[in-house]
């Protein structure tokens, strides 16, 4: 099982975007995730991590992930073969 943690800047109020990711991450793996954290940063922090490892950042990406990508970026660390349905679709 994975641990996903989502650091977010407490100053710019991203606490609700964050927690509306780590809902929407327990809803589409629940059997594949032991964990979502909420870990409040500063500076603009915006990073999620799968076991350590940095799947986005906010400076370095480029802004906040669509949730079809960061579904994917989790998938394909916790859980590569998994269909995400229309996730997966790129119409």
């Amino acid at each position: 099982m994975a641990r996903v943690a989502i650091e977010y800047c407490t100053q710019c109020r991203w606490l609700l975007r964050a927690s509306w990711m780590a809902q929407e991450l327990l809803s589409t793996f629940a059997t594949d995730l032991d964990e979502v954290a909420l870990l409040p940063g500063s500076g603009g922090i915006f990073r999620i991590t799968v076991d350590g490892e940095q799947i986005w950042e906010r400076k370095t990406d480029g802004g906040f992930p669509e949730i079809a990508v960061l579904k994917q970026r989790v998938r394909d660390r916790v859980a590569p073969d998994r269909d995400l349905g229309h996730a997966d679709r790129r119409d």
